[in-house]
């Protein structure tokens, strides 16, 4: 074996260099212990970059921070997807977070002990890995989206950014979750817009109002979300199993907001019909454009280890028992309601990391600059925090 074929041997390989493995990658440093973050984009926040322009987060800054760092604006002010990516990347900069970006793995196997991790040609050997990336990685369109009219666009939400990539006409939005709620609104401003889908409910309040700035958004982010909705609690778990089947609640658009803005919220899309799109009431719609916002494939197929579930990797909480050394973070509702958000994934990546220290039988020997032992809390004005993305 030649030396560029020789696999880098890491104690604990980081997958994924967004919020999630930056987390990671943060508590590992602080405890003194060797990694390697690999992440598949060119630049850190990149995964924020690609969305479509327009997109706002759902939190205000006050909890879009990462543990050890504020989020640098007003603790009101609801920042922009390019501003979350900057953040990240000065974030990973502060700390030396050790990212190796451009590097996108395609195989994880066991051997013997240790972990054989693939990215191309690259090849690591790992005592631990950690999976630190959202269920959110290929996107998923219905079977017969290849039936509808070549004239037709068709976009999935992950490639929309703005609407100039539509052509003039009628547009069905196909997915009545977040993205999808938001696109429509945008796009109700330059076409005629049906939504298709089944409604998930919304929050009883504007993250953007008085009430929801002061009151009802910390209760929500972090008592419900993250303290009550948990894998702990019976009512956790009951949520858990219907939000990873169904989906979520609409978070800043709600229902009355779509019909003032001109959109028809119409039954799921069930089918085609002379290269149309049908509907679940036989209704034949005319349409220019078609963007679906019909959610991802968890894309974990890469994974070569007997872990696979029907709708997720097996874990308790990130923990996977049947493969010890191996673990997530990021996914939706790994530990709680909160775990796909900034707060949720701080708390998540810390336990992960203190597995890995007891699993290793090594003390708290490290910190960065600046960071005192036990949870590293921000100012008062800007707490430990939450994003929530419109996924």
């Amino acid at each position: 074996m030649n030396e560029a074929s020789r696999p880098e041997r890491i104690e604990t390989l980081v997958i994924g260099g967004g919020q999630a493995g930056l987390s990671v990658g943060y508590h590992l440093r602080r405890r003194g212990m060797a990694c390697l973050i690999v992440d598949a984009e060119e630049r850190i926040g990149d995964a924020w970059r690609h969305r479509w322009d327009s997109l706002r987060l759902f939190t205000p800054a006050r909890y879009d921070g990462l543990d050890g760092m504020p989020f640098p604006a007003s603790p009101h002010y609801f920042p922009t997807k390019d501003e979350m990516a900057d953040f990240l990347e000065r974030y990973a900069e502060h700390y030396q977070l050790p990212v190796r970006s451009a590097v996108r793995v395609d195989g994880l196997s066991r051997q013997g002990d240790h972990f054989l991790v693939s990215a191309g040609l690259q090849r690591f050997v790992a005592d631990n890995v950690v999976v630190a990336m959202a269920g959110y990685q290929k996107p998923h369109v219905l079977p017969f989206a290849a039936e509808l009219d070549p004239g037709i666009v068709q976009l999935h939400s992950s490639e929309y950014r703005n609407p100039s990539q539509l052509r003039e006409g009628p547009v069905l939005l196909v997915g009545a979750g977040n993205s999808g709620s938001e696109i429509a609104m945008e796009l109700a401003r330059h076409h005629s817009v049906w939504m298709s889908g089944r409604h998930t409910g919304h929050l009883p309040f504007r993250p953007e109002g008085t009430v929801g700035r002061f009151f009802m958004v910390p209760l929500v982010l972090r008592i419900l979300f993250h303290r009550v909705l948990t894998t702990r609690t019976p009512l956790g778990r009951k949520a858990r199993a219907k939000i990873l089947g169904k989906g979520g609640p609409l978070i800043r658009v709600r229902p009355k907001d779509l019909s003032r803005a001109g959109v028809e919220w119409v039954p799921g899309t069930a089918g085609v019909r002379d290269g149309k799109p049908v509907l679940e009431d036989g209704r034949v719609l005319d349409v220019a454009n078609v963007v679906w916002c019909t959610g991802y494939h968890a894309g974990f197929d890469w994974i070569d280890l007997p872990i696979h579930g029907p709708l997720e990797p097996r874990h308790r909480s990130g923990i996977v028992e049947d493969e010890p050394g191996l673990y997530f973070v990021g996914l939706h509702f790994l530990h709680a309601l909160s775990s796909a958000m900034v707060h949720g994934v701080g708390r998540d990546a810390e336990r992960i990391v203190e597995t890995i220290e007891s699993r290793h039988g090594r003390g708290h020997v490290n910190r960065p600059e600046g960071t005192a032992r036990g949870r590293t809390r921000p100012p008062r004005a800007h707490p430990r925090s939450a994003s929530l993305s419109p996924r």
